[in-house]
Parts: C-alpha cells; sequence; structure tokens
C-alpha cells in the first residue's frame, strides 16, 4: 500500500507519527465511456476557456475568484492557511462509540505508526480498545479541513472522516406518513426481527454485481443473451401487512428447521 498522508497524531502532549493509508478499495468495474456510432473512446481535455488550446497538468494552478480577478493560490498558501492542522491530526476529545450516527460516516483509512512512534501508538491503541472511546480529531487533507473519528479495528488504529454537521441535510422536509401501526403489528414485526437476528460476519456477504456484470459482458462477446429476472417490488397494502408478516416469520422458521 502507498501511504496518502504523512503527519502525527497528538492528544495531550503525546505526539505519535504516523502514516496515513486508504482502507478500502474500489470494486466497480473499470468501463470506458463510448461514442455509440463507433465505439471510439471518449477523452477528456483541459482546455483554456480562452484560446481553447489544451493545458498541460504543470501548467495548472488553482485560484479563487474575488470581484472580476482571480488570486491564485500556491501549494504553500495552503499549509500556511493552518499548518499544524496541515501535518497533525488533533484530538481535541474522546466520546463513546454509541453517541455517534452512522449517518456521518464516509472514508476509513489504517494509520500505521512510523519510526519512534511505536509505543505511543500501541498506548493509544489499548487505551480505546479498554474504554471503547472514539478520539474526535481535526485535520487538513488535499487543501480541505477533515472531521474524524479515531478508533480501532483488529489492532490497528483506524481514522473514519466524518461530516460536519452542516453538510447532513435536515430529514424535516422529508414527506412521512402518519398512518398509526398497531400493538399487534409491532409485536409480530419484533418476533420476525428476533428470527432474522444473527451475529454480523462481514465475510458472509459478497459482492456478486460484479461477477454477475462480468457474466453479461462475457455473454456479450459471444453472442449469447442473458435471462433476466422479474423482480416483484409492488407496495405491501396496509390491509395485507399483518398476513404478510406471519407468512414471513413461518418462511423463516421453515427454513431454519431445514437447516
Amino acid at each position: 500500500m502507498r501511504s496518502i498522508w504523512n503527519g502525527s497524531i497528538s492528544f495531550g502532549l503525546v505526539s505519535i507519527p504516523i502514516k496515513m493509508y486508504s482502507a478500502t478499495e474500489d470494486r466497480r468495474l473499470d468501463l470506458d465511456m463510448l461514442d455509440k456510432h463507433d465505439n471510439a473512446r471518449i477523452r477528456y481535455k483541459r482546455v483554456n476557456e480562452e484560446t481553447g488550446k489544451e493545458v498541460a497538468w504543470k501548467d495548472i494552478v488553482k485560484g479563487f475568484k474575488k470581484d472580476d480577478a482571480y488570486v491564485v493560490l500556491e501549494k504553500d498558501d495552503f499549509e500556511k492557511a493552518n499548518m499544524k492542522k496541515s501535518k497533525t491530526i488533533d484530538i481535541e476529545e474522546f466520546v463513546d462509540e454509541e453517541e455517534v450516527s452512522d449517518l456521518l460516516f464516509k472514508s476509513p483509512y489504517f494509520l500505521e505508526p512510523q519510526k519512534e512512534g511505536g509505543k505511543s501508538y500501541n498506548l493509544l491503541r489499548d487505551a480505546l480498545k479498554k474504554t471503547g472511546k472514539l478520539g474526535v480529531a481535526t485535520f487538513v487533507m488535499r487543501q480541505k479541513e477533515n472531521l474524524s473519528l479515531i478508533g480501532v479495528y483488529k489492532n490497528v488504529l483506524v481514522l473514519h472522516v466524518i461530516r460536519f454537521a452542516e453538510e447532513i441535510r435536515d430529514p424535516a422536509d422529508l414527506k412521512l406518513s402518519d398512518t398509526k401501526v398497531s400493538k399487534k403489528e409491532v409485536e409480530m414485526a419484533l418476533s420476525l426481527i428476533e428470527n432474522y437476528t444473527e451475529t454480523f460476519k462481514l465475510d458472509k456477504y459478497k459482492d456478486v454485481y460484479n461477477k454477475q456484470l462480468m457474466k453479461i459482458i462475457d455473454n456479450k462477446s459471444s453472442g449469447k443473451k442473458t435471462k433476466t429476472t422479474k423482480i416483484d417490488n409492488t407496495p405491501t397494502p396496509a390491509k395485507d401487512l399483518m398476513a404478510k408478516l406471519k407468512a414471513s416469520l413461518e418462511k423463516k422458521k421453515k427454513k431454519a428447521k431445514a437447516s
């Protein structure tokens, strides 16, 4: 793996030099965009708006439009904005894991200790494991300030970039139904959930979409047709809700007996 950010974690007066690595990878098939008339590949070009000529990456800078002109920003300017946050993941407080909504999580990153950081890295990791706490930290990466949580996964410190409050839309605008649910229906739903409850095992779940898409690609390349399966997504009418819950519960119980 190649590190994408080097710096340090700090909590209190303790500083831990670390390297950051992306903890996930994109599993999507690498598809090219083509012109449907001749299957020629579509290319993007960085073009000067005034001259119409292509611009090389080395000649591209970033700027902010102020009044009628641009203020060009150099690499040093981004670091000067907050030198500490560009080099340090500063843990400002610790919180309980259950206090954090899943809605906030965006991207996970593995943290690896650099030379001389091993003992302090292990200290923070073991303390987080024992307390079940997460460290709340801020830092700057790719010219953007990030809010993050630091926890432990498989004995490794993991930094989760999370969303700021202003990035979460207000759900009050959603049109929700005010239809009442009966006590029996709730009890039946609870029973169904209980029967479907199992210990979570990540390895049990596989990404099958890419495999199926690849099969379609292979079939098309060899002139074969792929059979389609009709999916019934008919909404369950309110009057049939109890019957559907009972049928679901019976189906689960029969499956459990068979296994």
